[in-house]
């Protein structure tokens, strides 16, 4: 049965990669589903999905161990390399109903830079930098793991360090150019993050990047080897600069939470926050937030008036930093999106309102 199901997924590869969508979507009773510059299509010319089905192809995706995970926690994350493609997928199968989901977003093989992106130049410089923290965010399926790959192949492409990645699953395969890059599966490579990340200290590393900081020892880890010398990217799902902060130091004890702050005052080099927008012409296009620690954000972190710090972005335009209002507005007044899209996206519709006029 295993033959069917890979001509299915290979058929479902072939589509997604010619339509240039981003997600392939599986569930029993329905026509597959890919995602096209934010829409949901469904494949109407494909067989609706059997219960059958759904179970079969997640059989083929994963692997034994993944199969156990699935068993006992009803979800798992997994990769898929399609033999038809040099392209990668991320997936994560559930439960629903008694019955297997399955949805799985499209890894490209190229990895594109900062510019082809259309990011501002001003990321580059964090992937520069010798030391610090620095943080891409925002919701989930918003661009986050392409932007960390475009700064981590950056450094690549420029300077003679060891690298590792950490990641749940690897999801952009890099090839060593200039840098020794070392890529760390959990469960595969090692059994969670937090413990893949002290080992770095011992492993003679420059650069970590952490596809995700899920709990509290992950982000200590990663703030301690910010402090200790290294330059440190990762990631969380969170909306804002600001909520990022917040959600890092309520993730610990209150016994623990000065401690954090302090680390994290004198170590974050920055935090991007990103959307991709639908562009007005078709596509998305990014709109983004940019945070530099500097006194001012190292003070209001350390005082624990971390509220201030959207004013202190807001203002900061001369330093370099980005406000994602501004960042919407520019893009309605280049007819990039519309102003429905903008106010959709916005976190404050009242300055996005004032910004407008």
């Amino acid at each position: 049965m295993n033959t069917e199901y890979k001509k299915i997924m290979e058929g479902l590869v072939d589509v997604v990669i010619k339509e240039n969508g981003s997600d392939i979507h599986l569930s029993e009773g329905r026509h597959p589903m890919i995602r096209v510059s934010g829409s949901l299509i469904p494949l109407a010319k494909q067989k609706e999905l059997s219960r059958e089905d759904t179970a079969g192809i997640l059989n083929f995706l994963i692997n034994d161990e993944s199969k156990a995970i699935f068993a006992d926690k009803k979800q798992v994350d997994f990769a898929y390399q399609p033999s038809n493609t040099t392209s990668r997928f991320r997936g994560n199968a559930y439960i629903q109903q008694g019955s297997v989901s399955i949805a799985l977003r499209l890894i490209s093989d190229h990895i594109r830079t900062v510019e082809e992106l259309g990011l501002p130049p001003a990321l580059t410089t964090f992937a520069r930098k010798q030391q610090g923290f620095f943080l891409v965010v925002g919701p989930t399926g918003q661009g986050k793991s392409t932007t960390l790959a475009a700064l981590i192949d950056l450094i690549n492409e420029e300077r003679l360090e060891h690298i590792i990645t950490i990641e749940d699953p690897i999801e952009y395969l890099f090839k060593p150019k200039k840098s020794i890059i070392d890529q760390r599966e959990v469960r595969t490579d090692t059994p969670d993050f937090h413990t893949a990340l002290w080992g770095t200290f011992r492993q003679d590393v420059d650069v970590v990047m952490i596809g995700e900081m899920r709990q509290p020892e992950t982000m200590a880890a990663a703030v301690t080897a910010a402090e200790t010398g290294h330059l440190v990217f990762s990631t969380l799902h969170t909306n804002s600069a600001s909520q990022t902060i917040e959600r890092i130091i309520d993730s610990f004890p209150s016994t623990q939470q000065n401690q954090i702050r302090m680390q994290l005052a004198g170590s974050l080099a920055g935090i991007f926050s990103q959307r991709l927008v639908p562009r007005v012409s078709g596509g998305l296009v990014p709109a983004y937030e940019l945070l530099i620690n500097n006194t001012a954000v190292s003070n209001v972190i350390r005082d624990k008036r971390t509220h201030e710090i959207d004013t202190i972005i807001e203002t900061g335009s001369a330093e370099g930093m980005i406000d994602l209002n501004r960042c919407l507005v520019d893009l309605v007044r280049a007819g990039e999106i519309t102003i429905e899209n903008a106010y959709k996206y916005s976190n404050n519709v009242k300055t996005l309102e004032r910004i407008i006029g």
